[in-house]
């Protein structure tokens, strides 16, 4: 293999976690955006919002062909393959959080044509808050390569459960109270759901963040990470 050979294949690996960084930022500003324009009925961002989304899904399918194309041409091996792979499963949980964003958004603009809702409309703003903490904080995790920040995230997917269970019961309780704000409270159910989802989605983005650095898979017992000493990653599921 060539030096211009070798530069090529590191500057098209190098490229890869660069634009999922990219798409990710994209995501986080629409997570956030959806959830200011159902705060504050603010028809123009809920539109912009929506409308965003393309870009997304576009980024998505760049991100996927050229992987694709590093691994026919380039055929990577350990931790270039990791990187490779791990790059389109965050573009797809990134574009399917740009998606939920989107959903969000699109029933915000439905409800600003109706009466406001100010308190329950402030319990999926603080949800809406969190989950976009937990996402900032996974991306975060993911551009600076640190694993003890995306498990921190992983660990606390159970805070998002929480609100959302909070948030259903207290729609529930307005729905029975006042059948007039079923339609409205319906509404705000979907929103409250779709924040649950990209939560699952930070949790995700946490577990390929995990994957990428230790070539190792988590799921059921809780991951411990200590730089010092590999006997600290399990070596599967299992041995956690």
């Amino acid at each position: 293999m060539t030096q211009h050979t070798v530069k090529a294949y590191g500057d098209e690996l190098d490229q890869l976690p660069a634009e999922v960084a990219r798409m990710g930022g994209l995501a986080e500003a629409q997570v956030a955006d959806a959830i200011d324009s159902v705060a504050r009925r603010d028809v123009a961002l809920g539109r912009s919002v929506v409308e965003r989304d393309a870009k997304l899904d576009g980024l998505q399918r760049e991100i996927e062909k050229k992987a694709i194309r590093l691994i026919a041409l380039r055929q990577p091996v350990a931790s270039d393959l990791r990187r490779t792979l791990s790059s389109m499963k965050l573009a797809t949980d990134l574009e399917r959080t740009g998606d939920l964003a989107k959903n969000i958004a699109k029933r915000g603009l439905i409800l600003a044509e109706g009466e406001p809702m100010q308190p329950l409309t402030r319990s999926i703003e603080r949800m809406g808050k969190l989950v976009s903490m937990r996402l900032r904080d996974v991306l975060d995790a993911y551009a600076a390569g640190e694993i003890d920040r995306a498990v921190a995230v992983w660990n606390t997917d159970d805070e998002v459960d929480e609100h959302y269970n909070a948030l259903f019961r207290e729609l529930l309780t307005y729905m029975m109270g006042d059948p007039r704000t079923i339609g409205a409270c319906t509404h705000l159910l979907f929103m409250a759901k779709n924040l649950e989802r990209i939560g699952d989605h930070a949790t995700n983005i946490a577990e390929t963040i995990y994957y990428e650095i230790t070539g190792q898979e988590f799921s059921g017992e809780r991951p411990r990470w200590n730089p010092d000493t590999a006997e600290d990653i399990p070596e599967s599921p299992t041995d956690a």
